[in-house]
């Protein structure tokens, strides 16, 4: 079973800087895309960046220029710097992790979540 563990997350004014980082543990995985979403008070949760094993990323709009994710494959840990936060950001942030375990049985799995509050 594979498993996600993140850290970071918290208490930050607008302006600042948070970064979450997200661990995955398990046994006979691979990892194919790890990235971030996040879900605000009575709304949808979103997409936020995301990761590929290729190297490709993807950001949502909303976050370009000031987010960003790095993964490092070896051990199967994404992380997400965010500067220049916004109240707007305020949300609890979902590591996600997408793969093959076994080599051939997908499998998808969230984080706990993290709390982020950004104060105007």
């Amino acid at each position: 079973q594979v498993q996600l563990v993140e850290s970071g997350g918290g208490l930050v004014q607008a302006g600042g800087s948070l970064r979450l980082s997200c661990a995955a543990s398990g046994s006979a995985f691979t990892i194919n895309a790890m990235g971030w979403y996040r879900q605000a008070p009575g709304k949808q949760r979103e997409l936020v960046a995301q990761t590929t094993s290729g190297g490709s990323t993807n950001y949502a709009d909303s976050v370009k220029g000031r987010f960003t994710i790095s993964r490092d494959n070896t051990k199967n840990t994404v992380s997400l710097q965010m500067n220049m936060l916004k109240a707007e950001d305020t949300a609890v942030y979902y590591c996600n992790a997408r793969g093959l375990q076994r080599g051939y049985i997908y499998f998808e799995r969230w984080g706990q979540g993290t709390l982020v509050t950004v104060s105007s």
